[in-house]
Parts: structure tokens; sequence; C-alpha cells
């Protein structure tokens, strides 16, 4: 019988309920499935029962790789093999408190990218060990819903600003900055050319890589219009045009190129960027949506291979008016930088797959989000009062901050946001009057001038629309009236997850949050079971709780 390797853990419940199969077994796989739809939680329960009910393959959990007949996968020399974790992450020192006397700017460019959480969750459904540069807080932040209020008519998103106490050092306050995306309706997107540019390199032989790639495209294709325009481009050794330009109705032939794609070969991944933006420039759409969407596991090792060179060949590449979104699978040599970096000097997003559900999520339910940019270049700046505050914290954001001097400098890139996208951050405050030393704030010569305004601060934002060179001003200033007793729903979770993300970084700023605290916050909020996401983000937390 043919041997396959089996990596078996909770995880295996989410990517086995979105049909992704582990194993080549006999029927042991439905039992299997219904014991761990039991220990699962309780937002993935629907998944797992389903799964239990179609699965047609899956053995009894077991921790680490094992074969078929039990043992240990062998080397060629007969010794038992060891999995290699050769996964990358940039490293992003935390934001420190600043003073506002001798810093009153904070400017950082908007982030919607969700990678971090999913890849996050991987890893602790896993059993697996979470490296501190792989926990980017603000990506946490924004994979969550949060009840923004709809922009107006001619605004292409809101902006709502909320001011709590901070629930781990309560002494501070916590400032919460949302941003609401205007949705598009679906009859009225614009047609798409879009490439899916597919690493079909051997790397990407797994069953969470190419196999899981084949379910996410195959789930797209299902929601394509037919005024759209689809061209499939793959690397290995080399690069290949499967598919140039077929329309959106033809998708019965998208699907087929879709299905018979195979794995092999080394990873030629710049070849590949290259012939990809040929073809959205050839397939151009004016006034259209064209993007190239990136699905590999990173893992680039001939031609241009190294980061910065990727970035240079994507930003002389976005020129063209074409966006670029990348979608990162797979486990043990995951290169989270360079897929980072595409997306973010590529005008787009980049987002982690960790199951065909995800999948669904990020291209059915958020595809206006992932595809339709409404604006570009979006740049938040929060001026502080001296008067009304000693010092900040922006949590999270550590690879999108800016000089203050390159929020009003059109020629310096921000963050974009999709149709529907949000935008969250989290500001920790320090009042006047806190005994708290924040360096800076005893300089000789600088003083808290006062400015006669009792605001606390004023939120401004600058963005240009998708085809737009010269940005617009928006200002919001906030004062004591957004100060609330007991903190709303949104900023409550919003909190919890910035605490997460903050012991699972061994933050120094973590003041007196621990997990079980967190866990505690979590359940006394209202309607949580409302949302399967957030009853998933309660369920990991609980298991870190336990662990103590």
């Amino acid at each position: 019988m043919k041997k396959c390797i089996r990596w078996m853990s909770l995880a295996a419940v989410v990517f086995a309920a979105a049909g992704v199969l582990w194993g080549c077994g006999s029927g042991a796989g439905r039992e299997a499935s219904a014991t761990m739809a039991a220990q699962s939680p309780p937002a993935a329960n629907t998944y797992a029962a389903k799964a239990a009910e179609t699965m047609a393959a899956m053995e009894a959990a077991v921790p680490g790789p094992v074969m078929d007949d039990g043992s240990m996968p062998e080397d060629g020399e007969g010794s038992p093999m060891v999995a290699h974790n050769t996964e990358e992450y940039r490293y992003n020192p935390e934001n420190p408190f600043m003073a506002v006397s001798g810093a009153p700017l904070s400017t950082f460019g908007a982030d919607v990218d969700t990678a971090s959480y999913a890849n996050i969750r991987r890893m602790l459904l896993g059993g697996s060990p979470v490296p501190e540069d792989a926990v980017r807080i603000e990506e946490m932040l924004n994979y969550f819903y949060y009840d923004y209020p709809e922009p107006k008519e001619q605004e292409p998103f809101s902006v709502t600003t909320r001011l709590a106490e901070c629930p781990w050092n309560q002494p501070h306050s916590l400032l919460q900055i949302g941003l609401q995306a205007k949705k598009l309706d679906e009859d009225a997107l614009p047609a798409s050319n879009l490439v899916f540019l597919l690493d079909v390199s051997g790397s990407m032989d797994a069953p969470d890589k190419l196999d899981l790639v084949k379910r996410a495209f195959l789930t797209m294709t299902e929601n394509l219009k037919d005024g759209d325009s689809v061209s499939i481009v793959t690397y290995a050794s080399s690069d290949k045009v499967v598919l140039d330009g077929a329309s959106g109705s033809d998708r019965t032939r998208i699907m087929t190129a879709i299905e018979n794609l195979e794995a092999g070969g080394s990873t030629a991944g710049s070849k590949g960027i290259k012939t990809a933006y040929e073809l959205a420039e050839k397939h151009f759409i004016k006034g259209g949506n064209n993007r190239v969407i990136l699905a590999t596991d990173g893992d680039l090792n001939v031609g241009v291979t190294s980061e910065g060179e990727l970035v240079r060949l994507i930003e002389e590449k976005k020129e063209s008016g074409v966006f670029l979104s990348v979608m990162g699978f797979g486990t043990g040599n995951l290169k989270d930088n360079k897929m980072e970096a595409l997306a973010d000097h590529g005008d787009g997003n980049y987002s982690y797959i960790d199951s065909a559900l995800e999948a669904k999520r990020v291209l059915v339910e958020e595809m206006g989000g992932t595809l339709f940019t409404v604006a570009k270049d979006v740049k938040l700046q929060v001026e502080f009062n001296p008067v009304v505050l000693k010092g900040y914290r922006l949590i999270g954001y550590e690879n999108r901050l800016l000089d203050a001097e390159d929020f009003a400098d059109d020629a310096k890139d921000g963050g974009e946001i999709g149709a529907g996208h949000r935008v969250t951050a989290l500001y920790e405050l320090v009042p006047a009057d806190s005994p708290m030393e924040v360096p800076g704030a005893d300089l000789k010569y600088q003083t808290a001038a006062d400015t006669g305004s009792d605001e606390w601060l004023t939120v401004s934002i600058r963005y240009k629309a998708p085809d737009g060179a010269d940005s617009s001003l928006l200002e919001y200033p906030v004062g004591q009236e957004a100060q609330v007793a007991a903190a709303s729903k949104d900023t409550a979770f919003a909190a919890c997850v910035a605490q997460f993300g903050m012991l699972l970084r061994d933050s120094a700023y973590a003041g007196s949050a621990t997990y079980a605290g967190v866990a505690e916050q979590l359940e006394s909020l209202p309607g949580l079971e409302d949302d399967a996401y957030q009853e998933e983000f309660l369920y990991l937390v609980k298991q870190l709780a336990r662990k103590g």
C-alpha cells in the first residue's frame, strides 16, 4: 500500500472540515473526525461534524509525522526523519512609549493584511510554538469585524474614534481608531482582469499547499463574472502561461486548468512575477480591477530571490496600475517576510490560507476587500495635545511607521483599503499628570505649552483615489466627549486581541494582562457566540490560559 506522511493535530480538524484530505487510509478517518469534533472550538464544531460525515479517509490523531504502519519516516540512512522548520519572519521591535513634548506626531500607513492572525491560529491549533516575529498585532486586530458606521455618500470610508480605560494598565486610556470602507454592490463591481500567479515548485507538493491552492482558486472561479478576464501563470524551475485572458464565463476551462496543476522543480518566482505583470498589462481593463494574485509559500530560490531585490522588482511593476495580492500557504518553510514585503510594495494585501474555509472567507466572503481597492496610499497621523497627554504608544504597525514629513508627501506610499475593508488601530495614552517616566518628557528646552484647547488629539488621514496621484485630507479632533465610562463591545474585544498579541510577543508593555484574564474579559462580552471568528478566538485564548 502506498505510504504517505500525515501531520495530525487539532489543526487537521480545520483542514479536514474544509475538505482538505489528510492521509490515504480507511474509514477510520470518520471516527477520528467525529472524536476531534468534540474537542474542537465551538465555532468549528459545525465544520468538524460535516467533515465526519464526508471524509473518506482520515486516521486517528497521533502526534508528529508517522507512516501508515505507525512507524516514523526514515531518511536515506535508516534514521528517523526530523521535520526542519525554515520559516522566515522579519524582525520588528515593538513600538515604545513616546513623549508628547518631544514627538507630538505619530504617523503610519494603513494596513488591512490579516495573514499574521491566520498563521498564528495554524501554529496554535497545531501545537507549535509561535515565534515573536510572526505576531503582528495590527493584522490580528484587522482580521475581525467591528461595527463601524458606513461612510457617507461621497466618502471612501468612515472614521470612528473611541476612548476608554486601558484594561491592562488602568491609569492609562485606550484610543481606538476605526476606518470602514464603503461596500460595493455586487452588480456594481467593475470587471476584473485577474492573473493567478501560482507556485507549483516542489516545495508546494503538500496537502496544505498546492492542493489547498487549487481549492482556493476553484472556489474563486465559481464567483467570476462573465465580463472578467482570467490568466494563469505557473512557476517552478521556469514560468509557464497556462491561460492567456480566458473569459470569466468559460469557468469549465479555467477550473480544468487549475485541477491539472502538478508540483515539481525549484522556484524561479521572479520570472513568474514578470510574466504575470506582462499578462495583466496585456489584458488591462481601464476603470476595472487589474490585479495579480500570487499564491506561494514564498520559498523563492532561483533568479531574484532576496527580499530587497523582490521589493525593487515589485516597485517597478506596480507603476503599470496593476495591484498585487499575496496569499501564503503551508507549514515548515513559509517565507512570511518576503510575502509581506511583496504585498506592501505591490499596493495589495497579504493573507495566509490555512484551510479552504479561510480561502472562502478571503476570496468569496470578503471578495470586495480582497480585489477592489477604494482608496490607496492611506496614511494616518495623530497629533497629541501635551496639555492633556504626557505620552502614547501605538500598538502594532511597527513595519508601517512613517516619518512625520512623509504624511503630506504624495510620493511616499501608504496602505491600500479595499471595498468593505476595516482598519483598526489602538493607542495606549498616558495622562499629563501621570508619574510614569516617558523617555524624552523631561527635555531641558522642551516644555508643554498651553495650547488653549481641551482636545486630546487630532486624527488626520490622507488618501488617494485608486487611479489618483494627489491625496485628499480628512481631520477629526477628539476630545473628552469620546471618553466613555465602559468600553463598547468593539473596543473591549479589540483590547483583548491586543493583549493576546502582546502576551504572544512576551511584550514589555503587557502590564497586568494574562491569558486567563483575557479569556475572562472575552466571556463577559455579549453576543460573542454570534460571531464564529470571535468565538474561535476565545477558544484559542482558553487553550493558552489552561497551559498557564
